[in-house]
């Protein structure tokens, strides 16, 4: 809920600066966090609210690659400040290395051997890294790990 209010501040500060960009993006943001929690009948936590904004940053990015085919510039920009707005109300993405910390201690929390046991390592890795990994980065990664 701290993530919503977070937003909903965002937003107050744009229509107070005139920002138009901000203010857009940030209102389809949050149409879409009340949408969702319509369909669910109750409110989000800060984990589905991230999981929608990810949602809308996947969108734009495939909008930008139109976009781009097109050689649409003005959209690019549109899109790509789109992209930098949203993602400032997500975690830090982690880098490889401490992406590869975690799955290492992983693996020895799971005792996993063997490229059998990368659901068993994902499940237990999966809600550490929510967020701020991709599920087929941090699967290429355990495979690779489990099969030296």
């Amino acid at each position: 809920m701290e993530l919503k209010k977070h937003i909903e501040n965002s937003l107050k500060d744009a229509m107070r600066s005139g920002d138009e960009t901000r203010k857009r993006t940030l209102r389809l943001i949050i149409a879409s966090i009340k949408n969702a929690e319509i369909e669910k009948g109750s409110a989000l936590d800060d984990s589905g609210i991230m999981g929608i904004i990810h949602k809308e940053v996947k969108i734009r990015k495939e909008a930008l690659e139109g976009a781009e085919q097109a050689n649409r510039e003005d959209l690019k920009e549109m899109t790509l400040a789109e992209i930098k707005i949203l993602e400032e109300f997500l975690p830090k993405p982690l880098d490889e290395s401490e992406l590869r910390q975690l799955i290492k201690v992983a693996i020895e929390e799971t005792q996993a051997k063997s490229p059998g046991d990368t659901g068993k390592v994902m499940k237990f890795l999966m809600p550490k890294v929510q967020g701020r990994a991709s599920g087929d980065q941090v699967s290429r990664l355990v495979r690779e790990f489990l099969s030296q």
